[in-house]
């Protein structure tokens, strides 16, 4: 008899459940042809997406300082909103792993340091806002990812230990914030990732190629 999975499996979103990097990269192409840049490969930009919006900013407008970089920021996530999940999918084998927890009697949730405005109407178009037993965005709380506030606010919320969570995410701060959380964490090697980013420095419990790999090898059990 196979291991059973953890009562709650919380999952990162950009990078992890959705490839979402087309839209945002749609969204940075109006922001760079309205400020008369040239625009960016999507080879270039995809790499960055899950370190967040000023990572993009910064890989974008390559001739900008930090500060000139930040105020665009609100232009850039106004263009993403506009267009939110025209372009998005779901990662291969994402479906079969949710319907898998759930089939498991067990709960999924979302944890993700995206605005929780833009979130919130992005699960709801994937039909997720019932299934997903919470959505914490990065304004949700004070701190969010690599802290472990988020992790540790969902676990209280739905009255779980966090000895028995697993956290998947597909960056290192997703890692950092689960270990830190006391949680079992798992690599998520399909998401986003920059060239020199080594996913055997995370210090995750775990790295897993693809999502079906959280199933054929049982990597959803507690720690």
């Amino acid at each position: 008899m196979s291991e059973p999975i953890a009562p709650l499996i919380l999952f990162d979103l950009d990078g992890t459940l959705l490839d979402s990097a087309r839209d945002l990269h749609a969204a940075m192409a109006v922001l760079l042809a309205e400020k008369g840049e040239p625009p960016v490969d999507f080879e270039v930009f995809r790499p960055v997406v899950s370190k967040g919006a000023r990572a993009m900013l910064k890989r974008s407008f390559i001739g900008s300082d930090e500060q000139q970089r930040d105020a665009l920021l609100p232009e850039f996530l106004a263009h993403y909103e506009a267009a939110l999940a025209a372009h998005s999918r779901l990662f291969d084998g994402v479906a079969e792993v949710l319907a898998h927890i759930e089939m498991q009697q067990s709960r999924w949730g979302i944890v993700t340091n995206k605005p929780f405005y833009l979130a919130e109407p992005l699960i709801e178009k994937l039909g997720w806002s019932r299934r997903s037993a919470i959505l914490l965005g990065g304004d949700s709380l004070p701190r969010k990812k690599p802290d472990p506030d988020q992790l540790l606010h969902a676990c209280t919320v739905l009255g779980e230990v966090p000895e028995k969570v697993v956290y998947v995410g597909d960056d290192e701060r997703d890692v950092q914030a689960a270990n830190a959380a006391g949680m079992r964490s798992i690599g998520a090697l399909w998401g986003y990732r920059p060239d020199d980013d080594d996913p055997q420095r995370w210090q995750a419990d775990d790295l897993a190629a693809t999502p079906l790999e959280l199933i054929e090898h049982g990597l959803l059990r507690s720690r």
